[in-house]
């Protein structure tokens, strides 16, 4: 056994390694509590929606932004992926800093040093690929003037939003309009058109999803002769990719139209909001289902109970600062002791609060919860966990810590 007698560089640091020089997360071998990764559920997601988007004839630009780890862009891009997607000119420099060839912006890009970064990043890596939204003829002659003074092309993307969304024209002629400007304006390509269908919601969110998606496909069609070359029509967060395809592939579009889908979530999945759309998927989608297997979580919380201060009650050490809470609390999923498993029921152990630093769990009268024992708790929404963290833990399925991974937030 080795131990480092290193100040920590990071919260979950590893503090021991056996002779073999890996360390375990059960053993607490590493500053708890970690977030971790397990790497066979992260290579069978990537493998699971690249054979998606495959098996339908669709392009994959996984949403970086979730993970904003390069390691993982990565994995994705050499699984096939078309491009990376980002939210924003930091993303998109830890993208292509990162080795992605293709980054997609999917969102305006505004303020002078941003437009900078871009244009030094379009300087610095000639070969790799770089496209943003725009929906406002101002952005699009700011954006003009800036990038015809680089003497450089930005590639750009219309979009179309919904009413009391976020970002995108609020009409298709107002779409088309843009289109039209942005064809006469030195500096810029136009490229296609962009959509999030995720801000949809309400009694039937699916049929106004499908509605948006139809306006969409009738819109690239009138935009064709404004577009250089191939149409990029893209869409589809975590929930709806599937639906995106069904009526994307069976509309009237343009003749040469790369369909793109940007799921983010899928990378690790979760055990809450997630796995409630995957299920829902699965259910009406035949082709998720015939392509064998489905996604899993990857990404989990490992934390040690610090007190148990009173019946049916005890506190575990991780809160705010290290876990998404907005779509539900992580909850426990395993229970270990001197790094052995203990008997395990779902519900028996649950978190019912959580505070900065602090999760307290409601405890079942038969459960043996002591001061010490590690639980791992599966996660709601992982891009609110991701961004907690400036390191995470790759591991086995025994929790063996196999690379450390950073974030680039």
């Amino acid at each position: 056994m080795t131990t480092d007698t290193r100040l920590a560089a990071h919260k979950s640091a590893l503090r021991f390694t056996s002779d073999a020089g890996r360390a375990n997360v059960l053993n607490e071998d590493v500053c708890l509590p970690a977030a971790v990764i397990k790497v066979q559920a992260l290579k069978n997601n990537i493998r699971w929606m690249q054979r998606y988007a495959d098996k339908r004839g669709v392009s994959l630009a996984p949403h970086g932004k979730t993970s904003m780890t390069p390691w993982i862009f990565r994995q994705q891009q050499e699984a096939g992926c078309w491009a990376i997607g980002v939210g924003s000119a930091w993303q998109a420099q830890a993208a292509m800093a990162g080795g992605i060839r293709r980054v997609l912006m999917a969102n305006q890009l505004v303020g002078r040093a941003n437009m900078q970064l871009v244009a030094t990043l379009k300087r610095h890596t000639p070969d790799a690929e770089f496209l943003c939204c725009v929906d406002s003829l101002s952005n699009a002659r700011t954006l003009s003037a800036f990038f015809s003074a680089q003497q450089q092309t930005l590639d750009v993307l219309v979009e179309l939003g919904v009413q009391d969304g976020r970002c995108g024209c609020r009409s298709s002629e107002e779409a088309l309009a843009l289109a039209g400007s942005i064809a006469q304006l030195p500096g810029l390509r136009l490229r296609g058109l962009e959509l999030y269908e995720g801000v949809l919601h309400g009694e039937d969110p699916q049929q106004e999803v499908e509605r948006l998606l139809r306006e969409a496909a009738a819109l690239a069609c009138r935009m064709e002769p404004f577009v250089s070359g191939e149409f990029i029509l893209t869409g589809a967060g975590s929930v709806w990719y599937d639906v995106v395809c069904n009526v994307w592939l069976s509309a009237t579009k343009p003749a040469q139209c790369r369909i793109v889908l940007r799921p983010g979530c899928y990378i690790t999945h979760d055990s809450g909001i997630y796995q409630q759309a995957q299920d829902a998927l699965m259910a009406r989608d035949p082709t998720a289902c015939a392509i064998g297997g489905d996604l899993r979580p990857a990404l989990e919380l490992v934390a040690m109970v610090q007190s148990t201060p009173q019946a049916a009650m005890a506190v575990v050490n991780f809160g705010k600062r290290d876990a998404a809470f907005d779509a539900g609390l992580p909850q426990p999923v395993a229970h270990y002791r001197d790094g052995k498993a203990l008997p395990f029921s779902p519900g028996a152990i649950a978190s019912v609060g959580i505070m900065d630093q602090h999760c307290m769990l409601r405890l079942s009268p038969d459960s043996d919860v002591q001061v010490g024992d590690i639980l791992v708790f599966g996660i709601s929404h992982p891009c609110l966990t991701f961004d907690k963290w400036k390191t995470l833990l790759l591991v086995d399925d025994a929790y063996t810590v196999l690379d450390t991974l950073d974030t680039a937030f």
